[in-house]
């Protein structure tokens, strides 16, 4: 099979489940081959105990027409992500894309919580986790990525820079790890852009991840019912979609026009022409100023 991305090389640190795994396989479904980290793995379950693992986003990867290569790695260790680029310099000679979306917080923060009531370990592992991990893995993969022109690095965080600088995201914890995602983007582009790369921020909408299906009680193929319990959850996309914003990014030869911007998966939907797998393009930031957080009753008309 062939497709735009059939000779690239891309990394997406953190494809166990959610947005990464989706990416990872629209990455694949364009033709990429497509290393995928994680602590999950068949033999071994991080702390989050759950049942995906880098070998199944690998072997949906090559389902999907790419190559999927699972490597375990946990990205706060400098050296396992040393090595995993070394790994990847020797097998393929080159890399073109880093999608950085190592996350891991989702049980370690309290909602609405002050900083002074907030359990201390835990939000600094969310820090560590959640921005230490993606400098980490920049410091070693960019020099490979810098090796030939074109090279695009996109961090993957929750929310635009519009909605988060005016918008109290849950805790001083996450408000702070998600800021830092977005500022990161900006800074690499600076680093990045006279070297001949590019770097973005990327955040998907209320993404129907297993995490999120879970909790509503819902699968994918059923997720409508949950609507009875939060309405406005009908704006809400699969992870394929940011999968294929960032297929798109990755196939323009002229990325380096949103070089240090804040993109979302419903502003990539419009440029590029994507669909969601429904054929849908759900808007979620604009529906979320205009619609949920102004109060007004759950209508996704114009947003999907």
């Amino acid at each position: 099979m062939s497709g735009p991305l059939q000779d690239k090389v891309a990394l997406v640190a953190g494809a166990t489940r959610g947005a990464g795994r989706g990416i990872a396989v629209e990455l694949g479904a364009a033709g990429a081959t497509v290393y995928v980290t994680g602590r999950s793995t068949r033999e071994r379950r991080s702390e989050y105990d759950r049942p995906e693992t880098i070998e199944d986003t690998a072997d949906l990867v090559t389902a999907a027409g790419g190559t999927g290569i699972a490597v375990a790695v946990d990205h706060l260790d400098p050296s396992a992500v040393r090595a995993l680029v070394e790994r990847i310099d020797r097998d393929q000679g080159r890399l073109h894309l880093l999608v950085n979306d190592i996350w891991g917080g989702e049980k370690l923060f309290e909602w609405d919580t002050p900083v002074w009531e907030h359990d201390l370990a835990g939000g600094l592992r969310l820090l560590r986790l959640g921005v230490e991990t993606h400098a980490i893995t920049s410091h070693f993969a960019l020099p490979l990525l810098l090796r030939h022109p074109g090279g695009l690095v996109v961090e993957m965080t929750d929310g635009t820079a519009d909605y988060n600088r005016d918008t109290y995201r849950v805790n001083l914890f996450y408000d702070l790890a998600k800021a830092s995602v977005l500022r990161m983007a900006f800074a690499l582009g600076h680093e990045l852009g006279p070297r001949g790369a590019t770097a973005v921020a990327l955040t998907p909408g209320w993404l129907r991840s297993e995490l999120m299906l879970d909790a509503y009680g819902v699968r994918e193929d059923n997720w409508r019912d949950a609507l009875d319990r939060e309405p406005h959850f009908a704006i809400s996309e699969t992870p394929r979609y940011v999968g294929r914003a960032v297929a798109a990014l990755a196939a323009d030869s002229d990325v380096a026009r949103f070089n240090g911007q804040s993109l979302s998966s419903g502003h990539l939907a419009q440029e590029y022409g994507f669909t969601d797998l429904d054929g849908s393009r759900p808007d979620a930031w604009r529906y979320l100023v205009e619609v949920q957080d102004a109060g007004k009753p759950a209508d996704v008309t114009g947003y999907r």
